[in-house]
């Protein structure tokens, strides 16, 4: 990895205009890894734009403080994402995590970049950082910084790496959590990250409306294949019901998994033009390789699909019982 790092600094100290940007519907880690290196370009005194095709979900605002995110629109974006150096793109490892950018992203001549932990990376970048080892996007950051420009730290900085590894590892209790994710962890903290404030702006500051709406998710939850797997299902209609937003739906799922027994969760949920499934699985339950077959990806126990222009009902079924494979 160090060659890897070598090179990427070389690229930041060659280049000058640089574009940031992460997969669709983004989470912690994808938000907090684009702002933390955000602030290190910016210490190296460079042009730098975030621009996501995705509004940044409310309960990661708060990370955002001078709103420099900005939501993609063809008109106002194109010319700029044409006129970079470097395009660097973040946990994710296909152009098509892009979603509405895409096409944008893929016909640029600039340098492209890619730093990720997923399984799988297609061939499109200049320079992959791709290492399924890492917890997070964010850990990969920062012992990027810690090796190059370990200077560079600052409370922007810290607070950010560690909302985008706290959450990707499930708050230190996923499979991959190592000692050395700990180490990393305390070394933010030494540098004033407040964990508890981090956390409760993430996990406990829900909308009333976004309790209602689980309330009715959990309430339809079925358990089926001798209830080893559990799935909800959220359609725009339930949205609508309860006043919510698609990003209030992050983290559904996982009340799946939490059953005593279940293998496997399955989260539905309807889009306004297709349809996301997220896959959760305990143990050597290979969810990743279940969601390839529904052109999607991800970790061993957590992956996920997006499918564009299908219709829930034509997917549910087939979803559940290719997944029963996985369970035997």
């Amino acid at each position: 990895m160090n060659q890897l790092f070598n090179e990427l600094k070389i690229i930041i100290e060659k280049y000058e205009n640089f574009v940031i940007t992460t997969h669709v519907n983004p989470d912690a880690d994808a938000i907090g890894s684009e702002l933390a290196l955000y602030f290190l370009l910016k210490k190296k005194l460079k042009s730098v734009k975030i621009i996501n095709t995705s509004e940044t979900p409310e309960y990661l605002t708060f990370l955002d403080k001078d709103s420099i995110i900005e939501r993609y629109k063809s008109e106002l974006h194109d010319e700029e994402l044409s006129k970079a150096d470097v395009l660097i793109a973040l946990d994710l490892n296909q152009i098509s995590r892009t979603a509405r950018m895409s096409d944008e992203v893929g016909k640029l001549k600039s340098l492209k970049v890619c730093i990720d932990h997923h399984q799988a990376p297609e061939d499109f970048a200049d320079l992959l950082i791709n290492d399924i080892t890492y917890t997070a996007t964010g850990e990969i950051i920062f012992d990027f910084i810690e090796q190059t420009f370990p200077d560079a730290f600052d409370i922007n900085i810290a607070e950010n790496l560690y909302a985008a590894i706290m959450t990707d590892t499930g708050s230190f209790r996923f499979e991959r959590t190592t000692s050395n994710t700990h180490l990393i962890a305390a070394k933010l903290l030494d540098m004033n990250v407040n964990p508890t404030e981090i956390y409760n702006k993430i996990y406990d500051q829900n909308n009333y409306s976004k309790l209602k709406l689980l309330g009715q998710a959990l309430s339809e939850l079925k358990i089926t294949h001798d209830e080893k797997l559990a799935y909800m299902v959220i359609t725009q209609e339930m949205l609508k019901r309860f006043d919510t937003k698609e990003t209030e739906v992050e983290g559904f799922v996982n009340y799946c998994v939490s059953i005593k027994g279940v293998q496997m969760g399955l989260l539905f949920f309807e889009l306004k033009n297709g349809i996301k499934i997220s896959f959760r699985s305990k143990g050597n339950i290979p969810v990743n390789k279940l969601a390839a077959e529904f052109e999607g990806g991800g970790h061993q126990n957590a992956a996920g699909a997006r499918i564009f222009d299908a219709k829930l009902e034509e997917y549910l079924n087939d979803v559940i019982n290719a997944a029963k494979k996985y369970l035997e």
